[in-house]
This record gives C-alpha cells, structure tokens and sequence, in this order.
C-alpha cells in the first residue's frame, strides 16, 4: 500500500451516498465521533481497533477476497485477484465485482487510478501468513546484500545488474514468472524438490516452514540449493527459520491452485409460506414471551433474586422464576439479560431488583413492552440463553461475563441470513439457517455446547421472541435488523394485542386472562390468587391460602369483594364470594402483639397507674389485661425507669421466680500489653528507629547509628505491609484485581504475563467449581486474563479475582 495520501484521494473522489455510508460504517464500528475532514476518516482508517471491529461484520466471501489480496501484496491487482480465487468465468468475475464493492463500501479495499487494489494496512496485518503464504520475495531479500543476490544471479544464469535495487528487481522478475520458477525447481535434486514441495504445502503460521536448526547445524541435503537460488530464503532474525516467498509457493502450488472464494450463500432446503402465516406465529410467538417476560419481572419486583457470591443468578433462583411466570429456563435466561440491558434490572448489594425504569415499563401495552426487550436483545454482547459453560457446568444468569462481540454478531448475521431468503419462502427445517449465519458472519461465535447444529441456540431465541417464524423473518424481525425504531414499534402495535384489563372468573375459583394482562389487573390477581399458567392465557387459582395473604396486606373482605367485581367480566361466583367470607371470618381470631417484657401484678389499679403514668410513656406500656401489661422497652429498661418514677418492681426470671440480684465486686483490669508484630506478615519489615525501641541506657550514638541504618523513608507503594514496594507495573495492576492472591502468588502472575511463562492456577468458574488450569500465552487486559488453557487447548478469558492460587507450571 501507498501512503495515506493515496486512501485521501479515493475519498475524496467518492460520492455523497457512498462516503456517508462509510461515515455511518465507521461510526458504528468505532463508536467515535463524526470526522471533520477526509484527510481526518483517512487517518482513523489506518487504526487496527477500527479494523478489528468492522471485521466480524464482513461476510464470507469478503474475508475470503480480503485474505487473497493480503496474500499477493502490495503488486495485487483486480486480474491477479480473480486469477487466485478462479473467479474467471463471467457470473464469478460479477460476484468478485460485488465482494469488492462491499469492502469499497467499508474503506477497506480500493482502486488507484493506475489499476492496482490497496488495501488497508490493520485489514493486512489481519493475517500473519494469509492462505498459508509467506511474504513476497522483495520483502524477504530486504536485508540481504548485494553481494548475495548478485550471487544468486549468477548461479540462475542471470547477468547482475549494477545496483542492489536492480539486482534485486531483477530477481524478483524471475520468480514472479510461475512457469520459470516449475522449470527451475524441475532440475533441482530430488532431496531439493521434496523440501520445497513440503514448504509450498504448509497452510498454517510461517513456523510450519522449514526449521533447520540453530546455528552451526548441518541443514538438510538439498537445502543449501534452494537457498543459493532465492527459492528460499534465511530469515536472519530467526536463526534457522528458512521462509518461503509467496511467488515461489504460488508457482509450485501450481496453475489449478484457487484460494477459497465462496461468492454465493449456501440455499438451505425451503417450502413456500405466506406473510399472514409468518405474522400469525411471529404474533403468537411474540405474544408468549411478553406476557411471560412481564411475569418474570413482576415476580423480581415482588421478590428480588439473590446473586450468588461468585456473581450472577443461580439455578435455584431461576427456577423460582420460571415456576412463579410458568416459563421454562430459556425464556427466563433472555428475559433477565434483555431486561438488565434494557436498564429494567440493576444490582443492589445481594439482590437484583427492578429500577424506577421498570415502573413506567411495567405500565406500558405488551407491544410497547416487547419492542424494548427485542431492541436489548438484538445488541445483548452475550447468548442469554446459553446455560452451560465449555466444561458443561451451569452457568448464571446476569453473571457479568466478559463481551463477547461474536455472539452479537450471531444475531446480526441470522436476521441478515434471514431477510436474504426469496419472499415467500422459508427454510423447511429453522436450523438450516445455521449455514447461512456462518457465511454472512464467518466470525461469529456459536460455541454454545448445548447447540445440536450450528447456531441453533440463536435461532431457538429468534423463535421464542417472534422474529423468526416458519423459517423466515419475520415483520418484527425484518425492522428489528434494518434499526427501524418507528416501524418496529408500529408493527408490534399490530401484531400484539393490547393488555388485557378483565378477567373471567369461574365457579371452579380460577381467574382466566385471555392474552397479557395489565400491570394492574396482575398485580391485583397475584395478591389475591396465585398464578398457575402464563402464555397467551393466564390462570389464577383463589383459595382460602391466598384470600388469607389479601387480608394481611390490610384489605378488608368488602375491598377484596369490590376490586375483584370491578375487574371480572361477569358477577362474582357465589363459591368465590363464600370463600372470602369464610376466610375473613377466621382471619385474626388470634393476635400476636410485640413485647420486650411483661408486668402483671396483683393490683389493676396500681397497673392502670403506671399506664397512664407521664414519665414511663417513652417504656409504651399497653395494657392486655387488668393484671397485665407489655412494655416496648427491654426488661434492663423498663426495670430502672420504674424505679427511677419512684415504684419497687422485682425482675422474675423465665421460669417465673424472682430474680437476685446480687453486684459482682469491681476489679481493676490487667495491664494492656505492649503491641507485637503480626504474625500473618509475609517477610521481615524495616522500619525506622522509635525511641521506644531503645534500651533506657541507650546513648547518642545508639540512637545515631539505629537511624543511619533505618531507611529514609518507608518504601511505596507498600501493597501487602511487608515493606515490599511493587516490583513493575504488571504486578501493581493484577494486585489491584486479584484480592485473593498473596503477593509472591502475585509476583508470580505478573512474571508469568511479562516473560510469556506458563503458570498453573486454582480458579474459581463462573459456575462456582473450583478448577486447577495450566496458562500460557498470557495477555493482561484488566479485570480480565486472556491465556491458552491447556486443559481445553483453546484460547479462554480468565477474571483475575477468580483465581485463588497460583503454582508453578
């Protein structure tokens, strides 16, 4: 690639309409404002961050083409591309036209007026070794002399230019003709083509080529013969590293070679359906999950979930839930996580409550409800309803797990796959449309364990909210993915029934609400009755246990009666009516009253003094009998404040005599003893001289010699109390993270990420069980670990305030 320069004047030569779709592009990807001027949206391009983000966004064939063009570097041109995908026929050669518009599109890839395609440098250094190709042959000779390739001129028969820069443009012309490079390695010696046809293969990190050793070791038979002819090359800061240019590989791979390029999306299996079908499940889909989601909610509200100690919702809270809504672990999962997004649930010491948020929320139609929830979901950084781990542990719900930009992507490619099928058809089987998610968002994430096929816990999801339906998307779904906040609210208007208001209630003691029931109507029926099913029906049962919970939140048998009048469809049964009766008539037959203490004597006159009596008011005497009286005040209190108005009581003990009392003698306390150093410290600790510490007889030059030895100040920062200061930065950071490490269990982590050790440590999994992990490969990115586990040999994200232990490896 050229200069900065070079990406300016394409932009300045774009469209109105095409740069403001990189604008958005942009905007989005990076999340920072608006540039001023083209020479500033140049510059941001160049930044790997902004890269990094809008690749997961690219389709298959676009990763595809962009990894060619990194492959053929900087000399790539539109033919040398096609010629490397194969895409030579006239359909291929539109399709390749296409891919390359789309990257155009993102500021990634461009023309310059001399025919050449650029590319962005953070998109290039994407791949290490793209399609398993090393670097050009010019890149590789850089640092040679020009001694050794005019030594390699000759050897290919070549008369050397006189400059190193011709000489080295002239081998670079020879190795970029394929059939010369086949003719060459044709005449080579057997052991020579062996290794250079095993380079040629190696698809993988440029390591995978040829090793030959460290210095001073023999190299292979044939080797020196290629090495001598530039069709390998040392590299000289990697002893015994020998790479292969990708002019070499190219030609040796051969004329029917093609690097991958997928243009079109796989064509699942699909059956025709009608948009009113579609609408019709996608309503009553969409329906169910907001009138269980309201449910679950109104259940946090009337008793929050606890967090468990390691974070998040356990399983037992969660099926509390899911039976209080009659919902199963999925729909409580996205329900949870979209309304926690959605501002809707907030953490509060050991519970997770509703915020204010959620009032106004719980006061709005279903439709309105909905379209909040189907907004947090589409851009939720997590699955919500995945409920195992990679060990296939539980996992909790709102656990606080590290983003993962890959799973958003899985949503975003499913409604791109889905609004990409033909109107008026579906897929015949929903997880079909797996392929298509891979190939719209090849870097999206479906390692969900509980996934049958691909992201099929994704599209699972799209079903239970109604924005998939008979395999395609559905009218929801299809504004849900094309951001349109006015039409998605309008459509659930549509589709959505509004809330209910009335209830039938039935001789049998249910109470029936035919779609989703107002926040008032359930929050009246869940006081009065308790909920057996939610859905698009819901049911309440009344009995004699919950009229009883009516009436000791303070409602009187005639408001029971009114409310649920005022509510029903039809008159109140008579058996509904006669239970309320019944319950109201045995309710608070018996009364528990508090008490700190008791007095009861044998004069009600003398007890009906002393509770009218002024100055034992603050004791709030009421009296239950004319020989008794409770006190609000303990019995040390009440015991002193009578005799203190001038009365004679006695203290009885609990077996009913009366108590002694009898004063202990008063006794001076031993003497404190002087402080000791804490035994828990980690190591000795110095500290300057106190006068204290000298001996009574200590003379000046005691004292001057305790001072010079003492440090001229403590050191800082001083983590653990041992004297110890912070040795780098490393270990300050994972201290700060890591409360439950000591500080050599520190030390250990921080050389671990500085060296690229291996360490072993003792985790605690979100899951709550204790694990023993080897890292390695170690990345800080606070709070968070970003390490090779040996144990599953698979990148993984550990918190550091979850490990509790480390050992060495």
């Amino acid at each position: 690639m050229k200069s900065r320069s070079t990406l300016t004047t394409w932009l300045s030569e774009l469209d109105r309409p095409r740069l403001a779709r990189v604008l958005a592009l942009r905007k989005d990807a990076a999340s920072s404002p608006e540039p001023r001027s083209v020479g500033e949206l140049a510059d941001r391009l160049q930044r790997p961050g902004s890269v990094a983000l809008v690749l997961p966004q690219l389709t298959l064939p676009c990763l595809q083409a962009a990894e060619a063009l990194a492959a053929l570097g900087a000399r790539a041109t539109r033919d040398s591309l096609a010629e490397l995908l194969g895409s030579t026929s006239p359909a291929a050669v539109q399709a390749l036209d296409a891919t390359l518009e789309a990257l155009s599109d993102r500021a990634l890839v461009w023309h310059d007026g001399n025919g050449a395609l650029h590319m962005a440098t953070p998109l290039r250094q994407a791949w290490s070794t793209p399609l398993g190709l090393d670097a050009p042959l010019e890149e590789l000779l850089a640092g040679a002399t020009s001694e050794e390739l005019r030594g390699m001129l000759a050897v290919l028969g070549i008369r050397p230019p006189g400059t190193k820069q011709q000489r080295l443009a002239a081998l670079v012309e020879h190795h970029s003709d394929a059939e010369r490079v086949a003719a060459l390695v044709a005449e080579a010696p057997a052991a020579t083509r062996e290794v250079l046809e095993e380079s040629a293969r190696s698809a993988s990190r440029p390591s995978s080529f040829v090793l030959f050793g460290a210095p001073g070791l023999d190299l292979p038979p044939g080797a020196r013969w290629a090495l001598d002819r530039g069709l390998l090359v040392e590299d000289r800061h990697q002893y015994g590293l020998v790479r292969m240019p990708v002019e070499v590989a190219l030609a040796l791979r051969g004329p029917e070679w093609h690097a991958p390029f997928e243009p079109l999306p796989p064509v699942p299996q699909l059956v025709p359906v009608t948009s009113s079908d579609v609408e019709r499940e996608a309503a009553v889909a969409a329906t169910a999950f907001a009138a269980q989601a309201a449910s679950i909610l109104s259940a946090c509200a009337t008793a929050p979930p606890a967090r468990l100690k390691s974070g998040g919702i356990g399983a037992r809270e969660l099926a509390r839930l899911g039976k209080a809504a009659q919902a199963d672990d999925a729909v409580v999962r996205i329900a949870l996580e979209a309304a926690y997004a959605a501002g809707l649930l907030a953490p509060d010491g050991d519970r997770v409550p509703p915020t204010e948020a959620y009032d106004t929320w719980a006061e709005q139609e279903p439709a309105e409800q909905l379209a909040v929830l189907l907004r947090a979901w589409r851009d939720l950084p997590l699955t919500p309803s995945r409920a195992r781990d990679e060990d296939n542990k539980a996992l909790p719900a709102l656990a606080g797990a590290p983003a993962c930009g890959g799973c958003r992507q899985a949503r975003h490619g499913l409604l791109s796959a889905a609004a990409g099928l033909p109107e008026g058809q579906g897929a015949k089987v929903a997880s079909e449309l797996g392929a298509l998610v891979a190939w719209h968002r090849p870097l999206a994430d479906d390692a969900s364990p509980e996934d049958t096929a691909p992201f099929s816990t994704v599209i699972r999801e799209g079903e239970l909210l109604g924005v998939l339906a008979r395999g395609a998307l559905s009218p929801l779904g299809a504004h849900l993915a094309a951001e349109a906040g006015e039409e998605l609210d309008l459509t659930a208007r549509r589709l959505l029934p509004p809330a209910t208001t009335t209830a039938r209630i039935g001789a049998d003691l249910t109470a029936v609400v035919t779609g989703t029931p107002s926040a008032r109507l359930a929050a009246l029926l869940d006081s009065m009755a308790d909920r057996e099913t939610s859905g698009t029906a819901s049911v309440w049962r009344f009995s004699a246990g919950s009229i009883r919970r009516a009436l000791d939140a303070g409602r009187t048998p005639d408001d029971i009666a009114a409310d649920l009048a005022g509510s029903s469809a039809t008159a109140l049964p008579q058996p509904l009516t006669y239970l309320i009766a019944d319950t109201a008539r045995g309710h608070g037959r018996v009364r528990i009253a508090p008490a700190a203490c008791v007095l009861h004597g044998d004069e009600p006159a003398l007890l009906a003094e002393l509770a009218a009596h002024r100055a034992l008011s603050k004791l709030a005497l009421r009296q239950l009998a004319p020989t008794v009286l409770v006190s609000g005040s303990p019995p040390a209190t009440t015991l002193a404040a009578l005799r203190a108005a001038g009365y004679a009581p006695v203290a009885e003990t609990a077996e009913g005599t009366v108590r002694i009392e009898k004063r202990a003698p008063q006794r001076a306390a031993a003497a404190v003893p002087p402080p000791r150093r804490s035994a828990g410290r980690r190591g000795p600790r110095t500290t300057p001289a106190r006068a204290s510490d000298l001996p009574t007889d200590a003379g000046t030059d005691v004292l001057a010699d305790r001072l010079l030895k003492a440090p001229p100040l403590a050191p800082e920062p001083d983590p653990f109390g041992s004297g110890v200061p912070f040795g780098t930065d490393t270990e300050e950071i994972v201290a700060g993270y890591a409360k439950h490490l000591s500080y050599s269990d520190v030390r250990q982590v921080a050389h671990a990420i500085d060296t690229g050790a291996a360490i072993t440590v003792e985790y605690i999994a979100t899951s709550g069980n204790r694990t023993v992990r080897t890292l390695s490969d170690l990345e800080l990115d606070p709070p968070y670990l970003d390490a090779w586990c040996h144990l599953r040999e698979a990148e993984r994200v550990f918190t550091l305030s979850r490990i509790h232990g480390v050992m060495p490896a």
